[in-house]
């Protein structure tokens, strides 16, 4: 029996090595990663400027605390600023902690203005973590359910209502900030629309709210941009961004515009392992490689690829309900059950999941070939294939 918790359905397999786009298990199989280790390894696994960057910083030092000064930590975020138009970086461990910054922002912001029940606008269907500020502002039910009394203080509404928006502002003096995805992850990949995020933007300008995006998923190229808010042309207060930070060290970040660079003051907020020397070299491998090559551009590349072994191997299109995503955030929602999708994948030693319940979620690293993204697309289309052949074998 193991002695790990039994948090996860794991699946039956373990992987010894990577490299770029696959996954070799313990036997030397070598498997097509479509997942990324969840939206984690951008830059694919063991890319050379990540791995050289590590063995450096490795040989020189780990961890000092924030107590003192950290060169690494300050050009990391020199970098981010200078390529978001950001002006201030706290550095954490993970994408729930960069969303929990978020919040203590938001509610120093009220703070500051005398309010004292501050509430924090989130979306249905949002995931922003699993701690207990960040599930409270999760618009899932189901995983908040055993955890309850959760963190007030959040009024939720629905994609995209730019009405219940509007009346909020209309008829709440005590809101503070609007926090949301610009594009939904693991509620099974939905892209918020663009003119929701820019009425959000303009009430948050008349109504001296904060805007703050988490773009945990859907930032460091991911989308076709360094962060998606680039792409969509609606710019937050602040960015809360982690999982490829890092491309699978630990390192999750919260960045604020001027408007709320200074709310967070000594004292506020604080991390013993966020931002050392390690995990901020190994960021800044990953930043310098994805700008220097702008490699975010392959993300619309690899998309097409896939979508193109997708319906070109397809037998009958209206398998595909819908798909759904920016760049590579890639959500196929079949109009089969889901059920069996990721053992079957993985039978093709294929790695995806399924988002939301009903949604094959892809999310594959920007350094995958042509050949590997369209062979991606003509194994769901096979999947997809064989249950509308025989709809039983999810039962």
């Amino acid at each position: 029996m193991s002695a790990i918790m039994s948090t996860y359905g794991r699946l039956p397999v373990a992987f010894a090595s990577g490299s770029g786009a696959e996954l070799y298990d313990q036997n030397g199989h070598a498997f097509l990663d479509a997942l990324s280790g969840i939206a984690v390894t951008n830059l694919g696994h063991c890319h050379p400027n990540v791995t050289r960057a590590i063995k450096e910083q490795a040989e020189t030092l780990l961890h000092t605390s924030n107590l003192y000064g950290i060169s690494q930590q300050e050009r990391l975020a020199t970098e981010l600023t200078q390529l978001t138009g950001m002006k201030k970086v706290f550095f954490c461990n993970s994408g729930a902690e960069a969303n929990e910054t978020a919040i203590k922002v938001a509610r120093r912001h009220g703070a500051n203005q005398g309010i004292k029940d501050p509430k924090i606008v989130v979306i249905e269907g949002a995931f922003h973590g699993r701690t207990m500020g960040a599930l409270s502002a999760t618009g899932s039910a189901a995983i908040q359910e055993a955890f309850k009394p959760l963190l007030p203080g959040f009024i939720r509404i629905g994609r995209n209502d730019i009405e219940a928006l509007e009346n909020i502002a209309k008829n709440h003096r005590d809101v503070v900030a609007v926090h949301l995805e610009p594009i939904q992850g693991e509620s099974g990949i939905w892209p918020l629309n663009t003119d929701f995020l820019k009425r959000a933007r303009t009430l948050c300008d008349e109504h001296n709210w904060l805007l703050s995006f988490d773009e945990v998923q859907s930032g460091n190229g991911r989308c076709g941009a360094l962060y998606v808010f680039q792409r969509l042309g609606v710019t937050p207060d602040v960015l809360a961004t982690a999982k490829g930070l890092g491309n699978g060290l630990p390192i999750g970040a919260c960045m604020t515009n001027e408007r709320a660079s200074e709310l967070l003051i000594a004292g506020d907020h604080g991390t013993t392992y966020g931002g050392n020397p390690i995990c901020c070299a190994a960021a800044s491998a990953v930043i310098n490689t994805l700008s220097a090559e702008q490699l975010w551009d392959q993300a619309d590349i690899i998309r097409d690829a896939i979508l193109n072994g997708l319906y070109g191997e397809l037998h009958d299109e209206t398998l595909v309900k819908d798909v759904r995503g920016c760049g590579l955030m890639i959500g196929i929602e079949p109009r089969t059950p889901t059920a069996d999708i990721v053992r079957m994948a993985l039978d093709r030693r294929i790695l995806l999941n399924v988002a939301g319940g009903n949604t094959i979620r892809l999310l594959p690293p920007l350094v995958m070939n042509a050949d590997q993204a369209k062979r991606v697309g003509e194994n769901v289309a096979d999947i997809l294939n064989t249950l509308g052949n025989n709809p039983q074998s999810n039962s």
